[in-house]
């Protein structure tokens, strides 16, 4: 069984000045949802997702040895560094990065030895209510797994993915789930070899033909702000009346998708994805205090595909955030008939009749 001390190195190999590296890294979409979670950042159930394309951060991570750049006047013990959202300075990021470099020094010990500048952005709008702490989180933790591995060049590429993952969960929970693979579990499950609470691990068994290219349209319907953060959602699960059944649902939903990938039955993977969407949003209105977070135009788009489904009979569902926006999901088969449904039916319900069209990716990219 793998530690988290497995991931404290012992000494470095190598020694580099300066540089920089860049990564793209995905967003993802859970269809069994994390929801609730341990000290450290532990699940307290497991997750599944599919991995997204086109709902990208890429960031730009250069770094000096702080004592071979007296220009840039940073010495001393502390973590240095600037952070750039599109170019231009952001401040009000960098209090989550400081955060982040504290969780995660442990494990990579020289960070306090360089000044970092971190330049991300993303290839959807800030704006757009889609989490980009995921595919932000994730591509940062790339990065610095880049230069721990320059610095370590014997490091096996295994225990590169592992342990970026591990970083990465460290500054969000599911952006652990954005370096590698097109469906990602993260948390242990009795029934799927090696997945840990650390790390997501590739899902290993077979997957159906029918999830190939699976599409997901993601529905822009209120584009604010979070009304809750994710870090207070998840601790409202600590003395939720309903938790400890949810966590069991969430093992019991988990398993039912082991057969449902491999035969590709379709209909049974609507009712698990689309169930545990409403139960994720039935956490929400049952904690206390109690929030909503879908809005009149997510119940719209959810009746309207319902009637689509039982009209057409094309397998399309829904899933959701903790938001209120809607993902649509739909095999690549039907991608003609379901965009003109979207085009025709569900983008009245959108925020500026904006959408986004996406389909599963395969995790992080060096750039």
């Amino acid at each position: 069984m793998i530690s988290a001390n497995d991931f404290i190195p012992s000494k470095y190999t190598h020694s580099i000045e300066e540089g920089n590296f860049q990564w793209s890294a995905p967003s993802n979409i859970a269809l069994v949802k994390y929801w609730g979670k341990k000290d450290n950042q532990i699940p307290a159930n497991p997750s599944v997702s599919f991995t997204l394309n086109n709902c990208k951060t890429i960031t730009k991570l250069t770094f000096a040895k702080k004592n071979i750049s007296p220009e840039l006047n940073v010495t001393g013990n502390n973590f240095s560094f600037d952070l750039l959202f599109e170019g231009q300075p952001k401040e009000d990021f960098k209090p989550k990065i400081q955060k982040f470099l504290e969780r995660i020094e442990i494990y990579l010990p020289f960070l306090k030895d360089y000044h970092f500048t971190i330049d991300t952005e993303n290839t959807f709008p800030h704006s757009s209510g889609i989490a980009s702490s995921a595919s932000g989180m994730a591509a940062l933790a790339m990065n610095l797994m880049s230069l721990e591995k320059a610095l370590n060049p014997e490091m096996t590429k295994e225990y590169f993915y592992q342990k970026a993952s591990l970083l990465a969960r460290l500054g969000s929970g599911s952006a652990c789930r954005s370096v590698k693979g097109q469906v990602v579990v993260w948390g242990n499950h009795a029934n799927i070899s090696r997945s840990s609470d650390l790390f997501g691990v590739e899902f290993p068994n077979a997957i159906h033909a029918n999830f190939k290219n699976f599409q997901d349209t993601i529905l822009l319907v209120d584009k604010g702000e979070k009304q809750v953060s994710s870090t207070v959602g998840h601790d409202l699960m600590h003395n939720h009346p309903f938790a400890e059944r949810r966590f069991a649902q969430a093992h019991e939903n988990l398993d039912q998708l082991i057969s449902i990938f491999e035969s590709g039955n379709l209909d049974e993977f609507i009712k698990i994805v689309e169930s545990e969407a409403l139960t994720l949003h039935a956490m929400m209105m049952t904690s206390m205090p109690y929030f909503i977070l879908m809005k009149p135009n997510t119940l719209e788009i959810i009746n309207a595909i319902w009637k689509f489904r039982n009209k057409t009979k094309i397998p399309v569902c829904f899933t959701l955030d903790a938001g209120a926006n809607v993902h649509v999901l739909y095999p690549f088969d039907h991608k003609e008939k379901v965009l003109q449904f979207i085009q025709h039916e569900l983008v009245g319900y959108c925020q500026n009749g904006q959408y986004i069209c996406d389909q599963i990716g395969n995790g992080a990219v060096l750039l």
